[in-house]
């Protein structure tokens, strides 16, 4: 069943349609009154509860004299999406959060992520996978295990797409030594990962021990390009599951925090060395 409350990417796409307004220095009633509407359905369509044709948005952007015509467009782009994801088959099923984590990553053009004691989810092998929703808090029941294994799997499908994005995953030393599921499962996931690592679509660039601290170390952070820089968002794993960031001083905080970390990890050639070092300790 289609989820009826709006999704993460309907809520951003009123959102972006509240800033530009407000970058014109007008209010909802100003922009109601020259949209011909009433101002209720201003704040419906910035709050995602009404969807907005591409007439609407071209006239809204007319209206805030916003000239950046490839912003608009890709809002009319959003706009124009009507087709329900794979993942809204996990509607009622399983957390907002991942539904919402599965339909940013679809739509990225490029992906940037950092892990610090995880291997990245997109590169995950079943068995992994399986063993870290294993150590949830409560104990997951073996159908919602099943769920949350089966929609992990289906999120790496972005990565065989014809137009899958550019992704490059920093992984601290440290999540390539935690055995989760036991040596066996850990090395058959350094496999996996030095196997993906060779995709011309991914890099995998490792963060080790000897690197010292660097930004954000204790963070799981995935930087989601849009197709104009405005549209760019940072998924962070948090206690209660998955945040959404699009604040533009968080999100270039977040870009430059990445920058740092890659500028002290090691080359896509040197990471497979270690890993294939690691993976033959196990």
């Amino acid at each position: 069943m289609p989820r009826t409350a709006p999704t993460a990417r309907q809520r951003r796409l009123g959102t972006e349609l509240r800033k530009m307004r407000e970058h014109a220095g007008m209010n909802v009633a100003q922009a109601a009154q020259q949209l011909g509407v009433d101002r209720t359905r201003i704040s419906n369509t910035e709050a995602g509860r009404f969807g907005v044709s591409e007439e609407r948005v071209r006239a809204l952007a007319a209206i805030y004299s916003c000239g950046d015509t490839a912003y608009v467009d890709a809002l009319v782009d959003m706009a124009l999406e009507r087709v329900q994801g794979w993942w809204e088959e996990y509607h009622g099923k399983l957390p907002a959060g991942a539904l919402d984590l599965a339909e940013l990553e679809h739509h990225a053009v490029s992906l940037r992520s950092m892990q610090p004691m995880h291997i990245p989810g997109l590169l995950q092998t079943e068995d992994y996978a399986k063993a870290v929703f294993s150590t949830a808090v409560p104990d997951l029941t073996a159908v919602e295990l099943r769920r949350r294994l089966s929609h992990r799997l289906r999120r790496r499908d972005v990565l065989d797409r014809d137009d899958a994005p550019e992704c490059t995953f920093l992984v601290h030393e440290a999540a390539l030594r935690m055995q989760f599921g036991g040596a066996k499962v850990a090395r058959g996931q350094l496999e996996h990962l030095l196997e993906a690592s060779e995709r011309d679509n991914v890099a995998v660039r490792v963060i080790p021990f000897s690197a010292g601290g660097f930004p954000g170390a204790g963070a799981s952070v995935l930087y989601a390009a849009g197709p104009v820089s405005q549209l760019d968002t940072v998924q962070l794993d948090v206690a209660t599951g998955v945040a959404l960031v699009d604040a533009e001083t968080l999100v270039t905080n977040y870009w430059q925090v990445l920058e740092r970390t890659q500028g002290l990890s090691l080359s896509p050639e040197e990471t497979r060395d270690f890993v294939r070092a690691i993976a033959e300790q196990l």
